[in-house]
């Protein structure tokens, strides 16, 4: 597979896995929110409150919001070789299967996005981070200099759940 289809297969990747969590985020906080707020501490419990009030339109937002940010950075760095953001988000894409299978071992439970977590965002992570350090285009110390740059994400995925509180009612 040349490198530039699998740049390109990121999205497909991301919103295969988000796919997972827009379908399952509704019915398991409906089904699971007092189980979760009874196992976590009062203090995680109150900040998890606002987090465990979206619907799966809601959360549609903030993945629609996100995929736009990412189109142009997956483009240049498929057609112009500038990998460093794409490098970026996909670190981050990466240690968040990590987030996923955590939240799953405390609340020992199923949690939405866990399985494509674990059968398609790690898989190609790995391998993507294969690619570009054996293919000399990236250095572990760029990698390890994405992560924090990566986190950039964060403050849109926060604005995107906002922007879906706003725009799409509670069901």
């Amino acid at each position: 597979m040349s490198l530039t289809t699998l740049i390109w297969l990121f999205l497909i990747a991301f919103l295969l896995h988000d796919l997972e969590e827009i379908i399952w985020v509704g019915p398991w906080i409906r089904q699971n929110k007092t189980k979760v707020l009874q196992r976590v501490s009062p203090k995680v419990a109150n900040r998890l409150q606002s987090m465990l009030r979206i619907n799966s339109s809601q959360f549609g937002v903030a993945v629609l919001l996100e995929l736009v940010v990412f189109i142009p950075f997956v483009y240049i760095a498929a057609e112009y070789g500038h990998y460093f953001m794409f490098l970026a988000f996909n670190t981050l894409f990466l240690l968040h299967v990590f987030t996923h299978v955590g939240q799953s071992l405390y609340l020992r439970m199923y949690t939405p996005g866990v399985v494509s977590a674990v059968c398609i965002t790690l898989p190609y992570g790995i391998y993507l981070l294969y690619r570009l350090l054996s293919q000399g285009i990236v250095t572990w110390a760029e990698v390890f200099l994405s992560i924090p740059v990566g986190l950039v994400v964060l403050p849109i995925v926060m604005l995107g759940h906002e922007l879906g509180r706003r725009l799409v009612p509670d069901t």
